[in-house]
């Protein structure tokens, strides 16, 4: 494809033309909004139209989750984030399955933040299995919370972008927001809560039929997991794997499947979950059902 300049125009040459068109009105649509265009949204951007899909009409920018403690709108950045928002405020109970950098945890985290703003919800409850990934938790220094907060880090680290370390404290303080390992719930029946599950490729069978039993009245949970990332030891089979094979056809729960193109973080990650891809589907006995 060549594309020339001609006066306050551009002449295309070359093959599979409508495409190019797409793709240059698509970056000038984005342009005359005022949005940013970056290589990462160029990128994406010619991704859906060579899907047929347009990033314009689907009105991603538009829909704004909440405000962080800057100021700053969070938005959903590609038409599969915008598809999980819209999952997470119609449906009380939502799975959002796809690989790292896809912004499962932290749009999870934003929307039940706006929850609590909003009065939807009384209590925040973020919750995620404390498995060991090479580093056994007895090895670690301290006491047990100081063993299992490293697990918990990715949830604090959204809960401080959001709302703001100090902030973020103060309502941990008042228990309204609580970070806990998944062990922590058993026995519990929560009711008026936003309930988030976070790396739930790692929980059992067991732990995911607790999990999910424990919502109450009121209550809206996120589960997150990335099925190609189970950490559970040789032997034991996925919660999340099973609980999309079992939950599929219940009504009123939504699974959200997240993909490359939606990976928001540097373009490499996208490279490498395509590389790790055809690796599994050339050598599946490898990956774990």
């Amino acid at each position: 494809m060549d594309i020339f300049q001609r006066d306050n125009g551009l002449l295309l040459k070359g093959e599979d033309l409508d495409t190019a068109e797409g793709i240059l009105r698509e970056l000038t649509a984005v342009l005359e909004k005022g949005e940013p265009l970056d290589k990462q949204k160029v990128s994406y951007i010619i991704g859906l139209q060579q899907e047929g899909l347009s990033y314009s009409e689907s009105n991603v920018s538009k829909d704004v989750i909440c405000f962080t403690h800057k100021g700053k709108p969070l938005k959903p950045k590609t038409v599969g984030q915008k598809n999980y928002v819209n999952s997470i405020r119609k449906k009380d109970i939502v799975f959002g399955v796809g690989p790292a950098g896809t912004g499962k945890t932290y749009i999870a985290v934003a929307m039940a933040i706006n929850a609590y703003k909003n009065k939807e919800v009384q209590k925040i409850i973020l919750a995620r299995p404390a498995v060991e990934a090479g580093e056994r938790l007895g090895f670690l220094p301290g006491d047990l919370q100081d063993k299992v907060d490293p697990y918990l880090r990715p949830l604090y680290d959204a809960l401080y972008d959001v709302l703001g370390r100090d902030a973020a404290l103060r309502l941990k303080e008042k228990e309204v927001i609580e970070v806990v390992p998944l062990a922590y719930m058993r026995g519990r029946t929560l009711d008026n809560s936003f309930i988030i599950l976070d790396e739930a490729q790692n929980t059992t069978r067991e732990q995911m039929k607790m999990f999910l039993t424990r919502i109450g009245f009121g209550s809206k949970v996120v589960v997150t997991g990335d099925v190609t990332q189970i950490d559970l030891p040789k032997g034991k089979k996925s919660g999340l794997v099973e609980a999309i094979r079992v939950l599929k056809n219940v009504q009123d729960i939504d699974f959200c499947y997240l993909k490359d193109v939606d990976v928001v973080r540097h373009e490499l990650v996208k490279k490498i979950i395509n590389a790790y891809d055809q690796y599994y589907k050339k050598y599946p006995d490898e990956l774990q059902e």
